[in-house]
């Protein structure tokens, strides 16, 4: 592989480092479908034809197309707001407030991106009635990533960008694709909250479902479908039709981002026998 690219944007449960690790595990096609795209690290990362890239985020998908069709302005509008009198509380506030009235999809995206770097943490999170709430970072000097976006921006003439229900994805899959999921990740232990796990909109009945759609797609359809997610007795029951292997990695698990520890990552991969030349 060559040297790797992040994405332009903060995301938790990101891929980037464990990009080789996938890209060796997804089998060739001319298309790679993501109906969890995120931050896009796998997409960066890979040498397909074509990519549809899927997130029910709206707000996510609303930015890529937005930078995808006008780079130059897009860029150059973002990087106004990337300036030492914007990295404040209430400045970010304000913009916040602003985001969240909005119904510009330009501007939406402009914001969105701002909130991202100089918000707490690289979170996206919002209440029940859709209000963005992510608190102020209160970073030294927010980052601009003036060159991901442009490298993103370059790559996504090759991309089509849908906000769907991950259902609605594998009904609508092409010819001669792999799809790779990265779906929110089943809980690790007992302890953690299974309703604050549910109200993210995937629950342990999608993980199920999710599984069915994959082993349905690689064994009628013909396409390969790679799934990551824990290591967990519940995940390696749903995934016993895929070949399963796990890597190790390195997880943050205090808030102060001073204590780590490896965590079983299971790579779920459901191999259509169709192997396809690209």
């Amino acid at each position: 592989m060559n040297k790797k690219t992040r994405a332009f944007l903060k995301w938790a449960g990101g891929k980037y480092s464990l990009v080789e690790e996938l890209s060796k595990r997804l089998p060739t096609a001319d298309t790679l479908v993501e109906p969890f795209v995120g931050a896009g690290s796998v997409f960066l990362n890979t040498q397909f034809k074509h990519y549809i890239l899927n997130d029910i985020n709206a707000d996510l998908i609303n930015l890529y197309n937005e930078l995808k069709d006008n780079p130059d302005e897009f860029i150059a509008d973002a990087r106004k707001l990337f300036v030492d009198v914007n990295n404040d509380a209430d400045v970010y506030y304000e913009y916040r407030k602003q985001f969240n009235a909005s119904s510009d999809a330009y501007e939406r995206a402009i914001l969105f991106l701002y909130m991202n770097r100089h918000g707490y943490n690289g979170l996206c999170r919002y209440n029940k009635k859709g209000i963005f709430n992510v608190p102020f970072g209160k970073y030294k000097r927010p980052y601009f990533p003036e060159n991901e976006l442009y490298f993103f921006a370059e790559k996504a003439q090759q991309a089509t960008f849908t906000c769907l229900n991950y259902e609605e994805v594998f009904q609508a899959i092409p010819e001669n694709a792999v799809i790779y999921c990265d779906p929110p990740y089943v809980p690790l232990s007992k302890t953690a909250s299974f309703t604050s796990y549910a109200k993210g909109g995937f629950d342990l009945d999608d993980q199920a479902n999710l599984a069915n759609l994959a082993e349905s797609q690689a064994f009628n359809q013909g396409n390969s479908v790679l799934i990551s997610n824990h290591d967990t007795l519940w995940t390696r029951k749903i995934y016993a039709q895929a070949s399963l292997d796990v890597i190790q990695v390195k997880r943050t698990i205090s808030p102060k981002g001073n204590k780590r520890n490896k965590v079983g990552e299971l790579m779920a991969l459901y191999k259509a026998d169709v192997d396809y030349e690209i």
